[in-house]
Formats: C-alpha cells, sequence, structure tokens
C-alpha cells in the first residue's frame, strides 16, 4: 500500500500547487513552458535520489510581481535570479553565505517577507475595484487555518470558497491573454534596467532564506538522520528550471515544504506530484480553470502564510540571539523596501556595530 499513500501525499500537493500556478497565470505568467521546469527536476530529483520537490511559490510570485511592473520583467527578474542561483549550486556557496551573514540575518530577512505577504494580501483585496472577493478570501483562510491549522485545507477551502462567491455572487469570468493560454514555445529576450536588478537580487535573497529553510524542513519530515536534502543539487536544479522557463515566457518553480517528504517513500511521492503537475500543465487544463478563479482569491493564502507562518517561525529564531539590533533592522527594511536591501542592510549593521562599539 506504500505506492497508495505515495499518490495520496502527491495529490495533496497537487492541490496546494494549482491555486498557486493559478496565480502566476493572473500575473501574465505562461504555464505551459513550465512542465519543462516539473519534469527537469523530476528527472534530476529520480536520479539523484533527492527528497526535496520544487513547485509554485507563491512567495517568489508575489515578490516578482510586487518589483516589476509587466511579464516582460517579470521574466526577466526570474532569468537573473536563475543566474545567480545556478552560480551559488554549482559553486556551493550557499551555507558559506549563511555561515558569514549568520542564522539570525537570514531568519530576519524571511520573517521581513512574511510581513510582505501580508501587505501585498491586504493590497490585493483592497484594490479589487467593487469586489469583495478578497475580503471573502482572508475571511475564509483565517477561520480555516485557526481550525485546523494545515495550510493546504487553507488554500484550497480559501481560493475555492472566494472563487465560488466571485462566479456566482459576483458573475465573474476572466479571458485570460493569449500568451497565457498558447500551448506552444515562445522565446523571450530577458531585458535589463534599475528595476529588474533590484528584482533580480531580491529574489536571489528570498530563494537563499526558502532554500535553507523550506528545503531543510522537507528534509526534517523525512525522518531521516543527517538530513537527507543536499542543499546544493536543490539550488542548481531549481536554478535551471527557472532559467529555462523564464526565456520561454513561463512561470518559475522554487523549493517549497512539500508534504510528500512524509510519504513511505518520499523520492517517488515527489517525482509523482511534479509528473502531475507537468501533466496539468501540459494538457492546458490550469488555463481553464484559471477563467473562474479571481487573482484576488489568494489573498487570504498569502496573508495566512506571511502572518501566521513565515513572519512568527522566523521572527522568533532570529530575535532569540544576541544579535537583536541586526536581526530586527533586516526584518523592518525587508518588509518595507525588499529583501536585497534588507539582507545588506543587516550585514553592513553586523560589520559597524562592532566597529562603534570599539570606538
Amino acid at each position: 500500500m506504500h505506492w497508495f499513500a505515495d499518490l495520496i501525499a502527491a495529490i495533496g500537493v497537487v492541490l496546494n500547487g494549482i491555486p498557486q500556478g493559478i496565480m502566476a497565470l493572473s500575473l501574465g505568467f505562461a504555464v505551459f513552458p513550465t512542465t519543462f521546469s516539473f519534469l527537469l527536476v523530476c528527472a534530476i530529483n529520480f536520479i539523484f535520489n533527492s527528497v526535496a520537490p520544487v513547485s509554485f511559490q507563491a512567495e517568489s510570485l508575489a515578490l516578482t510581481g510586487n518589483l516589476g511592473r509587466n511579464t516582460k520583467e517579470y521574466t526577466s527578474i526570474i532569468f537573473g535570479g536563475s543566474i545567480i542561483m545556478a552560480i551559488i549550486g554549482l559553486t556551493g556557496t550557499l551555507t558559506k553565505i549563511v555561515g558569514i551573514l549568520g542564522n539570525h540575518i537570514i531568519t530576519g530577512m524571511m520573517a521581513g517577507v512574511g510581513i510582505m505577504l501580508a501587505k501585498i494580501a491586504l493590497e490585493m483585496a483592497k484594490n479589487s475595484q467593487k469586489s469583495f472577493t478578497g475580503w471573502v478570501s482572508i475571511a475564509i483562510a483565517v477561520v480555516t487555518y485557526l481550525i485546523s491549522n494545515d495550510l493546504v485545507w487553507t488554500i484550497c477551502l480559501s481560493v475555492i470558497g472566494s472563487s465560488l462567491y466571485a462566479v456566482f455572487g459576483e458573475h465573474y469570468r476572466n479571458e485570460l491573454p493569449a500568451n497565457v493560454t498558447m500551448r506552444r514555445f515562445i522565446f523571450t529576450k530577458p531585458t535589463f534596467n534599475p528595476r529588474i536588478v533590484r528584482g533580480t537580487l531580491s529574489l536571489a535573497c528570498l530563494n537563499i532564506g526558502a532554500n535553507l529553510s523550506y528545503g531543510l524542513i522537507t528534509g526534517q519530515m523525512t525522518g531521516i538522520k543527517p538530513n537527507p536534502v543536499n542543499l546544493n543539487l536543490l539550488t542548481t536544479s531549481q536554478a535551471l528550471a527557472d532559467m529555462g522557463t523564464s526565456l520561454l515566457g513561463g512561470a518559475p518553480v522554487e523549493t517549497i515544504i512539500s508534504a510528500t517528504a512524509s510519504a513511505p517513500e518520499p523520492v517517488i511521492a515527489g517525482c509523482l506530484m511534479m509528473l502531475i503537475m507537468a501533466v496539468i500543465l501540459f494538457a492546458g487544463w490550469l488555463p481553464k480553470i484559471g477563467r473562474y478563479v479571481p487573482s484576488a482569491s489568494i489573498a487570504g493564502f498569502l496573508l495566512v502564510l506571511g502572518m501566521f507562518v513565515t513572519f512568527p517561525e522566523n521572527a522568533a529564531t532570529a530575535l532569540a540571539g544576541k544579535e537583536q539590533l541586526v536581526a530586527a533592522t533586516t526584518m523592518i527594511i525587508t518588509a518595507l523596501v525588499d529583501p536585497f536591501v534588507g539582507l545588506l542592510s543587516g550585514g553592513l549593521l553586523k560589520v559597524v556595530l562592532p566597529l562603534l562599539a570599539a570606538l
């Protein structure tokens, strides 16, 4: 019966990924090219026996949508970020970066991202013109999470409930752009400007924190000791997947906390999840669902993810050590500006404070 437990775990993570894939659609990403990403990482994980899969990630999508202005800038940010992460993964410098900055700065940045996600969620709800879909999503998500303490139930019920309200209560229908629904590859040339450079650096900083925290948490869920996740392999495979799909206008995939790790065969369950997602994208089913799902329907999940999950866990870790001022500064600046500026500010403050104390 191992196969059945693996399948159930895979389906659960797929249900979690579909609404975030719809969020990618709302930003104008094509999802058909992302089939390539899921198949690539699936093959790498199967060959190297890796338990950490990838999928659509709300944090990276929200950050990219917040820092870019259009789909071309979004894909350019993803491409630039993937190059940085590929270099980090191939050279094995991810753990060295943490060693230099310190865990309190990394977790402070992730706590700041949590505040940023909550802020984005509230803006999505407020900016839905003459629509209460975002507020309905937030209400359902908060109630569901407080009762169940389960993110899969939270995202499923909040997205489905708010979408049903939008379709039947507000007669919502959305005609998606041709580039989103098109089932073929179209090369998208990256562009560069100061905003894209800032977005690239911010996304890379977010992925450093996410790969460390989400990747290692997924590894812990297997119960295997020492932690089986190879962070360099995870970082490299995710970067290569994003590099390819961004050049084709596709949505990014990132490291997630995956319930497949708790399955009897975590590698098989993770690969199965990615294969199911690849089939859904290749068949063109996600855009058909997306016609009836407003972008504001994800607001509730973003709020819960930021305010109830990402912020408290990381803030508690960041502020538990001796360098609380550095961690708090990183957290606040990340929330107000972006993860790159937050990480940079924390690193500079860590160097400057001892020098000032020595005067």
